[in-house]
């Protein structure tokens, strides 16, 4: 083999590697999806960020005011035509420092405030956790029993193949009329339009998938089924003591109070804003008053005849009749969730108790004897194509049943803030 051969050689092998390594599929299950997404997920991270930046303003809030000093001194001397003279024969410099000092407790009113804001960013982040993991934890089950429904069509694809293969000799040999054959194919192209749309609609679940897990679009990986969360029964669960949990557990409830705590606390602060603060100074003075040397104390302290914080005052009094509004939506909005989570969880936890457990098992079996009853002409071909897609809207039906069910349940632990169903 030549140079320029061999060199040809390993950089094709080099990008079969590759391809192979962008191929190699890694299997998912639920855990190892949360394990990324709590490591990985960006809106957390950005969340994390913003805790840190609600304590900083806590720092902000405990640092004192800066004393100021203040220097004056003479420019220029026409009399001795000299710049900057400081002594006391021919100069003159005046220097003083002085220092704010709070008063009606706004400090303390400030730390609180801040406290209060982290708090609220706290909760918002566990808020923003419950919710994205509703949506991974919905989208897996989705994307899962899609992955499912497609192996139904693959399937049915490669036993239609077959049979048009088989159909197509027969019509050859005058044994079939050709409208059956195109009836046959008929039905190939209707299996092959589901097959994409499906395929479409899965793609976009490993789409949100990588999203919420921090995956980048070229990692490949297939679901692993769900570990069974029917640890607990749903009909042995009391309606009161979902109610309760949510009131104890659900995040936007907390954050609604807090919030009201929030603005009673920035009541409370712009009503001690109204009163003056007091800047005490230490003043020297050359020879610019009487007497020389002049040392003197300062004090200033604004007068509120005009402005006595009235505005924002007014502000934060809207602002809790606001929160306390909010509070009582949040109840109502909890109240109304779990009640029709509930409801729809026991509806579909009914449906699901109806279905055979085994009637999704042997399905090769079933369609090989349904297209040998067809072949041996034991069946018409409106009987074959009416059964043939009867059992598979069926299967169908049942994947949904199950990614609705285990979605109910899901959605029980999301409206009560709570791991009922693991």
């Amino acid at each position: 083999m030549t140079k320029i051969g061999t060199l040809l050689f390993l950089f094709l092998s080099l990008l079969y590697q590759i391809a192979f390594a962008q191929n190699d599929t890694v299997k998912l299950s639920l855990p190892q999806a949360e394990a990324l997404f709590l490591k990985h997920n960006f809106e957390l991270l950005a969340a994390n960020y913003q805790i840190d930046q609600a304590k900083a303003e806590i720092i902000t809030a405990k640092l004192f005011d800066n004393p100021e000093l203040e220097y004056e001194n003479l420019f220029y001397n026409h009399e001795t035509g000299k710049f900057f003279q400081t002594s006391l024969a021919y100069g003159q410099f005046a220097g003083s420092i002085s220092q704010l000092v709070k008063l009606a407790g706004k400090r303390n009113k400030n730390i609180k405030l801040a406290k209060s804001g982290a708090k609220m960013a706290e909760i918002e982040y566990f808020d923003l956790l419950r919710t994205l993991k509703f949506e991974l934890r919905t989208t897996f089950y989705k994307a899962y029993f899609n992955a499912q429904s497609l192996q139904v069509y693959q399937e049915q694809l490669k036993s239609t193949q077959s049979l048009i293969s088989a159909y197509e000799t027969q019509l050859k040999m005058g044994n079939v009329a050709s409208k059956d054959v195109i009836r046959i194919k008929s039905l190939l192209i209707g299996l092959r339009t589901e097959q994409t749309n499906l395929l479409n609609e899965l793609e976009d679940d490993y789409r949100d998938l990588r999203l919420l897990c921090g995956l980048q679009p070229e990692a490949n990986f297939r679901l692993v089924r769900p570990e069974s969360n029917e640890t607990v029964a749903l009909d042995k669960i009391p309606y009161a003591s979902l109610l309760d949990s949510a009131k104890t557990n659900r995040s936007d409830l907390k954050l609604a109070k807090v919030a009201l705590e929030y603005n009673e606390l920035n009541l409370k602060l712009q009503k001690a804003m109204a009163i003056p603060d007091v800047e005490i100074a230490l003043t020297y003075d050359l020879k610019g008053n009487y007497p020389e040397k002049y040392t003197g104390l300062g004090l200033k302290i604004p007068i509120p005849l005009f402005n006595r914080n009235q505005g924002e005052i007014k502000k934060a009094k809207i602002a809790i009749d606001a929160a306390t509004t909010n509070v009582s939506k949040q109840e109502l909005l909890l109240n109304n969730e779990v009640f029709n989570s509930y409801r729809t969880a026991l509806r579909n936890e009914k449906l699901y108790s109806e279905i055979n457990p085994e009637f999704n098992a042997g399905f090769a079996q079933l369609i090989a004897g349904l297209i040998k009853n067809f072949r041996e002409r034991n069946i018409s071909l409106m009987e074959f194509l009416d059964l043939y897609e009867s059992y598979k809207e069926t299967v169908l039906q049942i994947n949904n049943i199950q990614r609705e069910r285990w979605s109910a349940r899901e959605e029980l632990n999301y409206v009560t803030g709570s791991n009922l169903f693991k």
